[in-house]
């Protein structure tokens, strides 16, 4: 609470000496001059109005002298400098006041309303986790065994979390329901190329460009199963249509440079 109260007092300080220079009797409130070139303006303009009434024979002699004398006046006479007064003592002193009750409530407050964080954890509280769990997604394929975007999401989580043999029986479980299934294909191929099994992962590479001739992964996966046994010319073609098809897909930052070494290497 301590801290607290010396922060408050330190906000209040500076933002009395912030607007200290105001209230100097040298100092004017901010205000709004009043524009003397629209007076003007209207009045030369009244006046132009009065001559043609006067040409026209539509205004008395008398009444014509008058009004010109009048709108001369206020056409040329200087008006009198605006009266400027010192800055309301009590509206920056309590300008000043709420903004230490602001800095006391949020020092003793944002604490407490933070919670308890990790460390790097941001302030506001962690946010909660949207991805189902893999429980829960169990669950749901029990529920409805041929969901398939369940089952993938099931086998993807496996895959994440290491459970290679369930991640396999997943991708196969969904393939037996849809026999081209691109995602279960893909993910299928990407395991068995982390196993070392290429020969069967290009299988379920090139099942899936038959089918989807410009998807990202298995053109991802194919570039690289070529430029891993030095097939420079196969990568850069792979390659090529790949980083059109999947600019913005994860692993693109990465091919970029082996693409560039695949291409010098080719002599392309």
């Amino acid at each position: 609470m301590m801290t607290a109260v010396v922060f408050a007092i330190a906000v209040a300080l500076g933002g009395w000496l912030a607007v200290r220079p105001l209230l100097a009797r040298r100092a004017a409130w901010p205000h709004d001059p009043p524009d003397v070139r629209d007076d003007v303006a209207r009045a030369v303009s009244s006046l132009r109005d009065l001559e043609f009434a006067r040409a026209a024979g539509t205004i008395a002699p008398a009444d014509h002298a008058r009004l010109r004398a009048l709108l001369e006046r206020s056409a040329f006479t200087a008006a009198a400098p605006a009266r400027t007064g010192a800055a309301p003592v009590r509206t920056i002193a309590g300008a000043a006041l709420l903004a230490a009750l602001a800095a006391v409530l949020v020092v003793a407050n944002l604490p407490r309303e933070a919670g308890d964080r990790a460390p790097g954890a941001l302030i506001t509280g962690s946010v909660p986790q949207l991805t189902p769990s893999i429980t829960s997604l169990e669950a749901e394929a029990a529920r409805s065994p041929r969901d398939i975007p369940t089952l993938l999401a099931l086998a993807d989580a496996y895959r994440d979390e290491g459970r290679i043999p369930d991640a396999v029986t997943t991708y196969q479980r969904v393939l037996t329901i849809e026999r081209d299934n691109v995602p279960a294909l893909n993910g299928l191929a990407l395991i068995l190329y982390q196993a070392g099994e290429r020969p069967g992962a290009l299988i379920a590479v090139d099942r899936v460009l038959a089918i989807r001739p410009r998807d990202p992964d298995a053109l991802f996966l194919k570039g690289l199963a070529r430029y891993q046994a030095e097939d420079w010319r196969g990568a850069v073609e792979v390659w090529r249509v790949y980083l059109e098809a999947g600019e913005f897909h994860p692993a693109a930052p990465m091919v970029r440079p082996l693409y560039a070494e695949a291409l010098r290497k080719s002599g392309g």
